[in-house]
């Protein structure tokens, strides 16, 4: 497979879009909340700090860490799930994480599930940048190197029987370690944790409302009448690695998660 850090076209081309529905998202993506203990230790929210959460969703991960700090806003890419999130009584606003309106007006920003679907890094790490006050500090968790590498080969592969070319509908930005701590180093942040792990994920039903939920921009390159056969034929070739009984489906997760500081004397 192409190298996964190379943006796609999904940001101009509606076809290869990533669209998000609340009710599915809750279905068959809740654990991506439900699983950020780790991360939410990471950024250890103070009662002072103001937060932003960048890609908040629905607002599940926002909720749980607004009880602990002062103030937290929440942003996302996606109307529907910042409508979603506003319902929880949530300060959550439609914004794209490559053009962060914010100016020093945060101590601390938390992303979780989300940086890996901003193609053009360099703008995301900047807007985020730009949104810290001096002192402050980015807890993030990404897909890494090697994330979903499994479901993401099976998804190519239809697609070359159909004749396409599933590589250039590859939409997300996977990083190294070495990577992403250069993209911030070059930023000037203080990289003080980064780490690649591994955590194959248990999801809460079949494979098919993984792909459904996560996979719009290699299921669009299909009519939509032929989507079901296409996902079907990706299920087949994922159960002899994927499903395992008695536990279900597993999607071969590796996240990258990273702390990182704006020095108290930057500037911008």
């Amino acid at each position: 497979m192409a190298p996964p850090n190379r943006p796609s076209e999904r940001e101009t081309d509606p076809a290869r879009a990533q669209r998000w529905d609340p009710a599915r998202y809750a279905e068959h993506g809740r654990f991506v909340a439900d699983l950020a203990g780790p991360l939410v230790a990471l950024l250890a929210p103070r009662p002072d700090d103001e937060i932003l959460d960048l890609g908040c969703g629905d607002g599940a991960l926002t909720a749980s860490i607004a009880p602990r700090c002062r103030r937290i806003v929440g942003v996302d890419a996606s109307p529907d799930q910042v409508q979603a999130a506003r319902a929880l009584g949530l300060d959550a606003r439609v914004a794209d994480g490559h053009a962060l309106p914010f100016d020093s007006e945060f101590d601390a920003i938390v992303t979780n599930a989300a940086l890996h679907w901003m193609t053009r890094p360099d703008d995301a790490i900047d807007g985020m940048w730009r949104a810290l006050r001096p002192g402050g500090r980015v807890a993030g968790e990404m897909g890494g190197a090697g994330n979903v590498a499994r479901i993401s080969g099976a998804l190519v592969d239809a697609l070359g029987r159909r004749g396409i070319d599933g590589e250039s509908r590859f939409p997300w930005y996977f990083p190294t370690p070495s990577a992403y701590r250069r993209k911030l180093a070059a930023r000037g942040f203080e990289v003080t944790e980064m780490a690649l792990v591994e955590r194959p994920t248990t999801l809460p039903g079949d494979i098919s409302g993984w792909l459904e939920t996560f996979a719009e921009p290699f299921l669009g390159a299909v009519a939509a009448d032929r989507r079901p056969a296409m996902i079907a034929e990706v299920r087949d070739a994922l159960e002899p690695v994927l499903y395992r009984p008695g536990t279900g489906w597993v999607a071969d997760y590796v996240r990258l998660r990273f702390l990182a500081v704006k020095p108290r004397a930057a500037e911008g």
